[in-house]
Order: structure tokens, then sequence, then C-alpha cells
């Protein structure tokens, strides 16, 4: 990367999926000379107090962020997209804040979003799919929350397999497949639906930057890759994060050739976007620390939209 960076505003701790403790991400900063770190941990705020604690031993400015998983189900694409959701530290201290955001955010995940998938395993092939004339429906009953909560309180793919082995007697794998795998009427990928957040987003003070929006179209091989979709379908959806309020861009981003960050850029500009950038940390070695970000004046350009957002409900 060419210019100094001086903020680096997308990072996960082990509050999520990430290997560093929120202290030892802060150190990182330390170590790297960043001064700036956002922790935006996938769909939880827990790790955010420590390392605010962190920040201040450090001398480090922390800021307080989220990454929610916003799902889609289209003809088109199903899979998720992502927010990076910014808010001022005080805010942790407001508790029905915090109980208000964790509440979205658990519907995104865990018991929640195992009785959605069931409801949809069931609709597509359950007994109350079967019409008359047609083969019989592959579940002679209905699946149960408690077929996979007997088996883990953190369910996974895995577990469904189990249960309809178990309870179901299906041993054959690509009926399972069928009715589990990704390609499956009844697939729904985690997260929470935008409609879900946006009333929340636009009623506190929190900055909304559609996170990675590229990384999908990154060439060749790569974790910032993973299963994010192409470009040309979130440019598909953009549309509606603009219509949810969205406030800035992550242009910066280690799986975003210059190409794109070009784009994004103008992207942008078009639409008075501030512009983030950011590693996604999640370990030392393939997703490490510090390798993009923004500069000083554009984190102040970031820091100004911060504030405006909260001066705006004051």
């Amino acid at each position: 990367m060419d210019k100094k960076i001086f903020a680096d505003l997308h990072n996960h701790t082990t509050a999520s999926d990430g290997d560093f403790t929120p202290d030892e991400l802060v150190e990182q900063a330390k170590i790297n000379g960043i001064k700036a770190v956002g922790i935006t941990d996938h769909d939880t705020l827990n790790g955010l107090k420590d390392a605010l604690a962190a920040g201040r031993k450090q001398k480090i400015e922390v800021i307080p962020g989220v990454e929610i998983s916003i799902r889609f189900k289209r003809s088109y694409f199903t899979g998720t997209l992502h927010l990076l959701c910014y808010f001022n530290k005080n805010m942790l201290a407001d508790n029905d804040f915090v109980k208000e955001f964790e509440k979205i955010l658990a519907k995104g995940r865990g018991e929640k979003l195992v009785k959605v998938r069931i409801d949809e395993i069931n609709r597509f092939f359950g007994p109350q799919s079967f019409k008359s004339g047609e083969k019989d429906p592959l579940l002679k009953r209905d699946l149960e929350f408690e077929d996979i909560a007997a088996l883990s309180s953190n369910a996974t793919r895995r577990h469904f397999a189990v249960a309809l082995k178990e309870s179901f007697n299906i041993t054959n794998s690509d009926i399972i497949n069928t009715i589990i795998g990704n390609s499956s009427k009844a697939y729904l990928p985690s997260g929470i639906q935008l409609k879900e957040v946006v009333d929340f987003i636009r009623n506190n003070r929190i900055l909304a930057v559609l996170a990675h929006p590229a990384a999908g179209s990154f060439p060749g091989e790569g974790h910032y890759k993973e299963v994010l979709p192409r470009f040309e379908i979130v440019e598909q959806i953009f549309p509606e994060f603009l219509e949810a309020g969205i406030n800035g861009l992550e242009v910066y981003y280690p799986g975003h050739t210059k190409e794109y960050q070009e784009l994004l850029k103008s992207w942008a500009l078009k639409h008075k976007l501030i512009i983030t950038g950011g590693s996604d940390c999640h370990d030392g070695k393939e997703r490490p620390f510090g390798v993009q970000g923004i500069s000083q004046s554009e984190f102040e350009l970031f820091k100004e939209a911060l504030i405006w957002k909260e001066n705006k409900l004051s």
C-alpha cells in the first residue's frame, strides 16, 4: 500500500471468530504504529468494552463497531452481505441501546436462526409440502427444534445432518444435501434481513458502511474472497443499501484490486458516501492486522461523519 495507514477500521477478536483478544488486537495497532483501530466483531458487541479499556491504556483510539450479517434469498443470490456499523463509545453505557442492538443481532445466529431454518425445511420438505398427485415428502413428519437442540446448543449444518440420520433414518447423502445443502430450496444463510435493522440504524447514532463490496470478485484464491458474491451481484443489491441510508463504503480492503478501489471511490463521490478501509484481521498470518486502512485525512472525514450522526440526534 502506497499511503501510510493511520486507522484500520475492520477487525475481529476472540469475541467472534478472531484469534486475538481485544487487548491483543489493540496491542497490534501499537506495534504497527497505527493510531486508531475499529473493532467490528461479527454480530456481537461483546469485545468492545475490553478493547476500549486497552485503547486507553495503550493510547490507541478505539472505534466501537459491529459487522452485521445481512441475509438475502433471491433468484440470483442466496447468501450474506455485511454492514459495518460504527458508533460512539458512550453508547455502550446505554443499557437500552445495548439490549435492543443485541436483540436484533441475535436473530441472525443461534436458536432464532435455527428455528427459521427449520421452518424453511418443513415448508419445502415436510408433510405440508405434499400435494395430491406428487411424490411423498422427504420428511414424514415436521422437523422439530428439539431434534436439533438435543444435539447442540450451537447448531451447525452437521447437527442438521445428524438429526436427519438419527431422527428420520435418512442415510442417503444426496437426499440430505437436497434438504440442507447450499443449493437446497430451503437453504437460508446466517444473518438478518436488512429491514430488521434499518430503523435501529436510523434512530440511533450509528454510521453504517457497506463492507468489502468487491471482495467476491478478487482474482485468484484467497481468504478475503471466501463465499462473498461477485461484484455484479452487489451492484444489483446496492440500491437497497442506499435506500436503507448507509453512510459509507469500505474501499480499502485486502481483497479489492486497484481497479475496484477506484470504481468504489466513484460510487462514494456520486452518492456522497464516506470512504473507509480495514484489514479484516482474523489472525496473525492468513488475515493479519495492518495491511489495509485509511490515511489521517480520511480518518478525520470519518470522524466528522460519526460526530455528525451523534449531533443529529442530540
